[in-house]
């Protein structure tokens, strides 16, 4: 029976019982007492009926007992945070991409060995284990993926640090593949419970909705009245690699109270206005980005924004006030010298206002003192160029959701008007673009990217690329007035989650050559690779790491998709957030183009071609109808070219359902070839680049956010470059919008191909519109994927001639990843913890 774990549950439960006490041992090493402790939970702490350890139950119990471990790790990390008061870092972020925990977890306390051999003696498998783990729902894309590396890489570094985010009921949403594209049902990763996070009952704040503003006799503001809702805190343990220090990711909960819970209107049969606001405090954290095209999902997101910055605030005042309980002086000036708290992107903006009105309101700052201290905490990362992701908020409705916050606004936006005009009347001229209210008549927004640069002490982009577009483009005018406050921090990942855990083949042939296992915290190791990229011996071992990781995939794909898949093909794969400016539209209509002319070909002809399975994956945004345009057309697409008899040993199109950082775990390691097509200057970074490359994976992409960097450190003969540069973009429009375009006769042949009906009745004219025409909404293909088609088709041909020489390709895989040092999170958050934070590691001794 033992190592089956296809035991039934009863006989399972009684074995063990004999066998494997039900002991407590919460800091248990040794594979015998972990199978007790664990054993322990399944009968002490449990969740299900007794009687039942089948893998479900084994994961919830095995999860509780690696908890432990990190619980007393917690308590001595923040014990010993408080004992030496460093200064600490709060990451706000409107998302947390964390993926599983377990693997995570048990990698990098070390433990996963034990917990293996522990599990065995249970009658489990830990792999069988681990896969019954739901990700966490708290993300969408790379801004949430980035939020989770951090974490990891503060914990790893030792940095005295918090993450801050809501705890998402149904997060953003699961992804169905249906005849018709993309179906969202809501994510169930609540539905039962998750054992790695802890609720706080003590840790209680209020926030307020709405009210007005109280002006005292003397002068003072007080916003009173509206609608108080409560922030209950859970944390979730985030382990470093191989060190005592443990951190916390802390999620707020809104809630109602019992007196909130109107019983006489309940007795009258008005149940639901009885329990307005506990409803209304459930919306709050119901999910991620809700639907914003009406005033409701405005303020409903809005809500969101201001929930999580406030009880963070307030739970950041509060540690701070406690630590100084027992000075006999201190001053709040102090408080930048213990408190950084980093904006990732302008979800978190309302933090300033908030900040200014607690110091001002509560604890009775002037104005001046106030701002000194908001301006020195606070620290702004901008992940985007894109103007609809650049927040502006309607006046009228901030009036109305936060009237003493729009009055803190006002008055900075006053501030920086007057400040502008008596020391730099050259930009007289800009402030219109500049100010932080703009009071167009048709619409009075908010802007809060403007909000955040005026504020904040510094603002970072986030490659190196991007950065200077943000310093010469975005902010040119700020950059004259305050040039030391923009920096820029190239995004990275965690090498844990993203070789050592995800492909452990390739990780322990690295180790193996480079002779250490140093380079899993210090990937600049890496580059010792290159010495071998001719060795036979190390090319053998590296491709047979690779075929594994593509059979892995393979079954994957059939499990999940009923397509099988050939591990022998060249495995391509594109996956990220469908948007327009990704274009996984030129990838569709490239992988067209290679159908139709496979079908034309002879059988001879075809058995010269390398077979490629081209792989999509992402979530389109629910109310985005291009973007759910081009998931249908991909699914259209797999349906013909697979079943095609003629073609398909040589061509398969599959998109992968409900891509999320699991998924990925499974895809990347298994990749050879990845597409980063971003139209140049749109991207502010990507990370999934980076993951790809660290994995051996040769990238096809343009000069686009960190495609720039990893080109330069992998080598240009690496890396299949195609389409024109950012500096180019803005004169290729201008010359479509002039009717000057001309577009490659295979673009065309492409789109005819589509209109022919091969792939469907699904009218598909609204998409391909969106590339025709010379100017206009939703027209004159903006992302110029007619532009950059011909030498993104010439690419591919070039990838297909490497691929043909085996050789070749493994010595350009091998140096890909000896290439990928720059890319680790480590590099990044120490980066950001020296020339942003002012923050330095507080290892527990």
């Amino acid at each position: 029976m033992a190592g089956t774990g296809k035991a039934n549950g009863a006989d399972v439960a009684s074995g063990f019982s004999e066998k494997i006490p039900a002991t407590a041992h919460p800091l248990a090493e040794e594979p015998a007492e972990i199978a007790a402790n664990i054993n322990y939970h399944a009968q002490y702490s449990p969740h299900f009926s007794p009687y039942k350890f089948e893998p479900e139950q084994a994961f919830y119990a095995t999860a509780e007992s690696v908890r432990d471990r990190l619980i007393q790790q917690w308590n001595e990390t923040y014990r010993h945070f408080h004992k030496v008061d460093p200064k600490q870092t709060y990451y706000l972020s409107m998302e947390y991409l964390q993926g599983r925990a377990l693997t995570n977890a048990i990698g990098n306390l070390d433990i996963q060995d034990a917990y293996a051999d522990a599990l065995n003696k249970l009658g489990h498998e830990l792999e069988d284990i681990v896969e019954q783990e739901k990700d966490a729902a708290l993300g969408n894309g790379g801004l949430g993926r980035l939020a989770s590396c951090f974490l990891d890489s503060m914990a790893t570094l030792n940095l005295p640090a918090w993450g801050y985010g809501l705890r998402y009921r149904y997060g953003l949403f699961k992804q169905r593949i249906t005849n018709d594209g993309q179906e969202e049902i809501a994510e169930d990763w609540l539905e039962k419970f998750s054992p790695w996070e802890i609720v706080r009952h003590d840790v209680v704040f209020p926030v307020r909705f709405f009210g007005l503003v109280e002006v005292s006799p003397n002068g003072s503001r007080k916003w009173v009245g509206g609608e108080l809702m409560q922030a209950l805190a859970y944390d979730v343990p985030i382990p470093g690699h191989k060190t005592k220090n443990t951190i916390s990711l802390r999620l707020w909960e809104a809630k109602a109270c019992a007196e909130d819970f109107n019983l006489s209107q309940f007795n009258d049969g008005q149940y639901e206005s009885a329990g307005q606001l506990h409803s209304r405090a459930q919306q709050i954290c119901a999910t991620l980005y809700p639907g914003d095209a009406t005033e409701e999902g405005k303020l409903l997101r809005l809500k969101q924004q201001f929930f999580l910055c406030s009880a963070s605030l307030q739970d950041i005042i509060l540690r701070f006030k406690e630590r100084r309980s027992g000075k006999d002086s201190w001053q709040w000036s102090e408080f930048p010298s213990k408190v950084a708290v980093q904006l990732n992107d302008t979800h978190p903006t309302l933090s300033i206002p908030e900040l200014m009105r607690l110091l001002m309101d509560d604890e009775g700052l002037g104005w001046d003192e106030a701002w000194d201290v908001t301006n020195r905490t606070i620290a702004y990362t901008n992940h985007t160029v894109l103007p609809e992701a650049l927040e502006k908020w309607s006046q009228a409705v901030m009036w109305k959701l936060l009237p003493r916050h729009m009055e803190i606004i006002q008055e900075i936006d006053k501030r920086f008007v007057e400040m502008l005009r008596s020391t730099r009347a050259d930009l007289e001229s800009k402030l219109p673009s500049m100010r932080i209210m703009d009071s167009n008549p048709q619409k009075p927004v908010v802007r809060m990217a403007n909000l955040c640069v005026v504020s904040s002490h510094t603002v970072n982009g986030v490659a190196q690329l991007h950065s200077d577009i943000l310093k010469s483009e975005l902010f040119a005018d700020y950059v004259s007035i305050w040039p030391k406050k923009f920096q820029n921090k190239t995004n990275g990942i965690t090498p844990r989650r993203w070789l050592r855990f995800c492909s452990p083949d390739l990780s322990s042939i690295i180790t193996k050559w480079l002779k250490t296992d140093q380079w899993v915290t210090n990937l600049d190791l890496l580059v010792g690779l290159r010495q071998f990229s001719d060795n036979e011996d190390f090319q053998a071992e590296w491709a047979s790491a690779k075929l594994s990781n593509k059979q892995r995939l393979a079954q994957y794909i059939l499990q999940v998709t009923g397509v099988s898949i050939d591990p022998g093909s060249l495995f391509d794969i594109q996956v990220k957030r469908i948007h327009e400016y990704k274009r996984q539209l030129l990838n569709i209509l490239g992988a067209i183009y290679r159908y139709k002319k496979l079908k034309e070909m002879s059988t001879e002809e075809r058995k010269k071609t390398v077979s490629r399975t081209i792989m999509f994956g992402g979530k389109a945004f629910s109310t985005y109808t291009n973007a759910k345009r081009i998931v249908r057309l991909v699914n259209d697409v797999g349906a013909v070219v697979n079943n095609d008899p003629e073609v398909n040993d040589y061509l398969k199109v599959v998109f992968v359902p409900n891509y999320n950082v699991s998924v990925a775990e499974m895809l990347i390691p298994g990749s050879e070839l990845s597409q980063h097509i971003s139209t140049a200057g749109m991207e502010a970074s990507g990370t999934s680049n980076m993951k790809f490359a660290l994995n051996g994976c040769l990238i096809i992409g343009t000069l686009d956010g960190a495609n720039v960097e990893i080109r330069e450190e992998i080598g240009d003969e690496n890396f299949f470059l195609f389409g024109a540069t950012a500096d180019e973009v803005p004169r290729l429009r201008k010359e479509r919008e002039n009717g000057l375009f001309k577009p490659d006769p295979r673009f065309e042949e492409a789109k005819q191909f589509i209109r022919s009906g091969v792939f469907g009745s699904y009218n598909y004219n609204p998409l391909l519109d969106s590339l025709e025409g010379n100017s206009g909404f939703g027209r004159g293909d903006y992302f110029l994927v007619g532009y950059d088609f011909p030498s993104y088709m010439d690419a591919q041909a070039r990838v297909d001639e490497a691929y043909k020489d085996q050789k070749r390709w493994l010595k350009m895989s091998i140096l890909s990843t000896a290439g990928s040092g720059k890319f680790s999170s480590d590099r990044t958050i120490a980066q950001y913890a020296k020339e942003i934070w002012n923050i330095e590691e507080c290892p527990v001794p």
